[in-house]
């Protein structure tokens, strides 16, 4: 299992990278695009669809985010968008997470799949509006979200003992969150010491929040790390009530692309929102 997750992981990194650190914007564009493609398909799958219908929602999502980009909306300010995405984000994970897995098969189809569509379109567009920005901006948004990840892995591992969502995710722990949020302000402490030393460019996440206040930025940071955690606690909820151990076997070894960018799907649009307020 190991050799086969460093072989996916590997191979990802040789398709990723060059797209990520080419100076234009349309192979990361277009590669990004078809990740959510992808996670569009797997979405359908979580949600009651299957075999080719699924694969229409896939395809209908990676068209609709193509039409959209053909007609210009990387050029455009999205802040009213990003305000309402953060909301939805806020007010799904109050909502949801209170439910439980068991009730989240009751919301109507109808609801449940375009919502997370628009989610995953949101997320798109924000991840390439971010690389726009530059690449260190998306970097340190791309480092918050897996440093709370591993933070939080290993210190649930070393000091876990309350667990945050026993119903949802048993493996994750107060501990653990708690952690994370450690971590994550330890990388931004570093980041922006290096931009301020002349190492980064100061362009990073990090030094644009710190550049509003301290106070701003720390509150940011801790909602930015805590709505990672939501995303990964929305993913499990939604694969426990499909009675799924992973959103698809796409990735060998490592599942799917939800499983992957789950984190990511919330905090990119408040990223955005947070630096275009």
């Amino acid at each position: 299992m190991l050799r086969q997750r460093v072989i996916t992981a590997l191979l990802m990194l040789a398709v990723l990278l060059p797209a990520l650190f080419y100076p234009r914007i349309e192979p990361f564009a277009a590669l990004s695009l078809l990740i959510l493609a992808a996670a569009g398909w797997e979405w359908a799958r979580l949600n009651g669809r299957s075999g080719a219908s699924a694969m229409l929602v896939g395809a209908g999502l990676g068209a609709a985010l193509a039409l959209a980009w053909w007609l210009g909306a990387l050029d455009r300010s999205w802040r009213l968008l990003w305000i309402f995405t953060g909301l939805f984000w806020v007010l799904l994970s109050l909502v949801a997470l209170a439910r439980g897995a068991t009730a989240w098969a009751s919301w109507p189809a109808a609801v449940r799949l375009p919502a997370g569509l628009f989610l995953l379109g949101c997320a798109w567009l924000a991840m390439v509006q971010a690389r726009q920005i530059g690449l260190s901006f998306l970097l340190s948004v791309f480092l918050l979200v897996w440093m709370a990840d591993v933070a939080a892995y290993f210190g649930g591992k070393r000091f876990g003992r309350r667990k945050l969502a026993p119903t949802v995710s048993p493996g994750k722990s107060w501990e653990g969150a708690i952690s994370g949020v450690a971590g994550v302000c330890l990388l931004a402490v570093l980041w922006v010491w290096a931009d301020s030393s002349g190492v980064g460019d100061q362009g990073s996440l990090y030094s644009r929040l710190w550049a509003l206040g301290p106070l701003l930025a720390v509150v940011s940071l801790l909602f930015l790390t805590a709505m990672s955690v939501v995303g990964d606690l929305i993913e499990s909820l939604v694969k426990r009530s499909a009675g799924v151990k992973d959103s698809s076997q796409l990735l060998p070894g490592h599942g799917g692309v939800l499983d992957r960018v789950d984190a990511l799907l919330p905090v990119l649009p408040l990223a955005m929102m947070l630096v275009t307020l």
